[in-house]
């Protein structure tokens, strides 16, 4: 164990010395690579506050459950107890059918309106804010309430839910298609660097294949060589991203207060900081095998 742990250090050394060699050439292949990777990440910044921002200016959905015409008190302490102990229901709000005929007479201004009913036409109603605010779940606890006894009706407005989801699930997979096309890029590049490598270092490594160094052994540097370009290019994306998310972190926040509210750019979180690191550094390992085991392959043709 302790004589893999010295091959890896040394290969892992060898690497960097290589790159501390070429500080021009890593400094060009680092800054190309960072930014390829900084449009993804930041674009995930963005979606993410947009997405924060959404969901805390629109209005929160609610189901109305409108009783039966005919339905007794009996029946509305039923339904009332029935809902106030389901786990879906965050909040409930009684209106009286009462109470819903003097707000309709007095929104529509027509204080004549019920002398010429015989009755109260309105039912009574329930106003319930649900816990899963997304279009699926109100559309099953709708269905659900719906199939209730003495339940005339359940009104639930999820347009804006889904139009704002469709908009998002199509936001995620644009930056999706984007990550996957750059991480391409960032993979062909390390490609490239590495063959350049390894044609300057062609004549040492048929040397050392001769006296019997494995695949693994002659693979070794060049995989280092490669996630420490791709980690570089991580650490580069990381902070670009964290310097766009300060420079307009100002500009938002008196945008916010212009409408009346405290907006504010959320950076990148420590989580997907260290996952945008680890996806770097693993694309870079990527590019550098499939170049190392292509020179491989060549090498055994000839």
């Amino acid at each position: 164990m302790i004589g893999w742990l010295r091959q890896q250090a040394r290969a892992l050394a060898a690497a960097g010395r290589k790159l501390l060699r070429a500080p021009f050439s890593t400094l060009f292949n680092v800054a190309v690579l960072g930014i390829a990777l900084a449009l993804p990440a930041g674009l995930y910044v963005a979606l993410a506050n947009l997405q924060t921002a959404a969901r805390a200016a629109a209005p929160e959905p609610q189901l109305t459950v409108f009783m039966a015409v005919e339905a007794g008190r009996a029946d509305v302490r039923e339904i009332d107890t029935r809902l106030k102990k389901h786990a879906e229901v965050v909040h409930l709000r009684y209106v009286p059918r009462e109470q819903a005929l003097e707000e309709m007479t007095r929104v529509s201004g027509l204080t004549g309106l019920t002398e010429g009913l015989s009755g109260n036409p309105l039912p009574d109603a329930f106003v319930i804010d649900a816990r899963d605010p997304s279009p699926a779940a109100l559309e099953r606890l709708r269905a659900e309430l719906a199939s209730w006894p003495k339940v005339a009706l359940v009104q639930l407005d999820t347009a804006w839910a889904q139009r704002l989801d469709g908009l998002l699930r199509l936001a995620r997979r644009a930056l999706l298609l984007l990550a996957t096309v750059l991480g391409f890029a960032l993979v062909t590049v390390t490609f490239n660097t590495i063959r350049l490598q390894i044609l300057t270092q062609r004549e040492e490594i048929e040397v050392a294949a001769l006296i019997g160094a494995t695949a693994a052994f002659i693979r070794r540097p060049f995989l280092y060589h490669g996630a420490l370009l791709g980690l570089l290019a991580g650490c580069l994306a990381w902070g670009v991203v964290a310097m766009a998310t300060e420079v307009m972190s100002d500009a938002v926040a008196d945008l916010g207060r212009l409408y009346g509210g405290t907006w504010r750019v959320v950076p990148l979180a420590p989580a997907d900081a260290v996952s945008l690191l680890a996806f770097a550094a693993a694309l870079g390992w990527l590019g550098a095998w499939l170049s190392v085991g292509r020179h491989l392959f060549e090498a055994r043709l000839r």
